[in-house]
């Protein structure tokens, strides 16, 4: 009778587990909100929030995308596209998504680490012989652009290159510095660039003195463009190729492109500018870029911010991550390959100049910590980051989530949108 009691129990233990740990769905389906633990009710918080920032003209416009457990509870457009004609912001638009192309770049990498191409302490320079004996910049004259340079301690490395502690700064958003220096040296921030070839523009930077010693300090830089090179190198394809054969084909996310084609051109989200009483679309130019550069051909593949994409198919991707490297039967990466790109990888340095956010940074992604984890709902280990188009997303990996937002919009209230946003997807979780 005892043992009888003791299998009965167990049964039940093991039943209960089963039910919580429900499978994750194979490709994103859409499902009532309940299905998956969040409340509809509470949705519609969200929902409303989304409209009122139109309707206060904070925004011309943006989408969300929710899934829980590989379930989309939460795909919705709001706003317009086109003040001119009315036309609507469509929830499958096509965005440009910038520094989003920066986990995508990581990705291909860590395929071609798990292949052998490389260590990831391997310098630079065994591949790109222009980054032997750098120099890091000591002193510089803003008047003239003259600078004086010591020898780097050490070489810089791949892992550097996906931590962006390598000592690169970033063109044209930068610091002083880095703009007038890599001005000098005719290195391009990546967008728009029709006159020059990424080996040509990569191994010239090899030449340029870096801003910091390698390893001592965390800056946002131009180090995808490069990797971005040398996934060129160690795959023998153009990284379009690339990406496209390798990732985006084996996925199914048919509308992701460095080169966006012609007949899907109309899918191409306008660009907006606000300010406190209006907002203006962008026809075709912002400052000297061309708004349109998803659609001119061009071969220079930025690793850093090149990609255009729907918010479906980046989920997709996320989803991928989430999933521990698989989606729909389709592995890039093994799981221990996902832990590392997850986890903190910089040690005791810390992201920008806020040394009291505690947030740290993996290979490609932005991590919340035990620290960190007190300034908003995300769960510890959640990842993140974003495009400077104003699209964003993360993935908590504890509650399961994968989630978007996208605008194509600069303007005083995008940061509001922001802060509001996320307090409004977890509030509506009800398990």
């Amino acid at each position: 009778m005892k043992r009888s009691l003791l299998y009965f129990f167990l049964f039940v233990a093991l039943a209960g587990c089963k039910k919580a740990a429900e499978p994750v769905e194979s490709v994103f389906s859409e499902v009532p909100p309940e299905s998956a633990g969040f409340s509809a009710a509470r949705l519609a918080r969200l929902d409303s929030s989304m409209n009122s920032w139109v309707q206060q003209k904070w925004l011309n416009g943006s989408v969300a995308f929710i899934a829980r457990r590989g379930k989309v509870v939460f795909h919705k457009a709001y706003g317009y596209n086109d003040p001119d004609t009315g036309a609507e912001l469509d929830k499958n638009g096509i965005f440009r998504i910038a520094s989003q192309t920066k986990a995508i770049t990581t990705v291909a990498a860590m395929m071609l680490w798990e292949e052998g191409k490389f260590a990831l302490d391997d310098p630079v320079s065994k591949f790109i012989p222009s980054f032997a004996d750098q120099r890091v910049l000591e002193q510089f004259n803003a008047s003239d652009t003259t600078y004086t340079t010591v020898p780097a301690k050490r070489a810089i490395t791949i892992r550097d290159l996906l931590t962006h502690t390598s000592g690169l700064g970033y063109p044209a958003i930068g610091t002083p510095e880095a703009l007038a220096i890599y001005a000098k040296h005719n290195i391009p921030g990546g967008l728009g660039i029709h006159d020059q070839e990424l080996a040509g523009a990569m191994t010239r930077l090899g030449t340029v003195p870096l801003l910091f010693q390698p390893g001592e300090k965390w800056m946002y830089g131009i180090n995808s463009d490069l990797l971005g090179y040398l996934v060129e190198i160690w795959s023998g394809k153009t990284l379009e190729a690339f990406f496209t054969e390798r990732i985006f084909q084996p996925l199914g996310m048919a509308d992701t492109y460095f080169n966006l084609p012609a007949e899907k051109g109309s899918r191409l989200v306008n660009f907006f500018l606000g300010s406190e009483d209006k907002i203006v679309k962008q026809d075709s130019t912002f400052g000297a870029m061309s708004m349109h550069f998803p659609l001119d051909p061009h071969t220079y593949f930025s690793g850093g911010a090149g990609l255009s994409s729907t918010i479906r198919d980046y989920a997709v991707f996320l989803q991928m991550l989430l999933n521990k490297g698989n989606y729909n039967g389709t592995r890039l990466l093994s799981h221990n390959t996902v832990r590392l790109m997850t986890m903190n990888q910089i040690g005791d340095l810390f992201l920008g100049n806020d040394a009291s956010n505690g947030y740290k940074f993996g290979f490609g992604f932005r991590l919340v910590t035990d620290e960190s984890s007190r300034l908003g709902p995300e769960m510890i280990g959640s990842y993140s980051w974003g495009g400077a188009f104003s699209t964003t997303y993360w993935v908590d990996p504890q509650e399961e989530l994968v989630v978007l937002l996208y605008r194509q919009m600069w303007g005083p209230h995008v940061g509001e949108t922001d802060l509001a946003f996320k307090p409004l997807v977890y509030q509506a979780l009800s398990d």
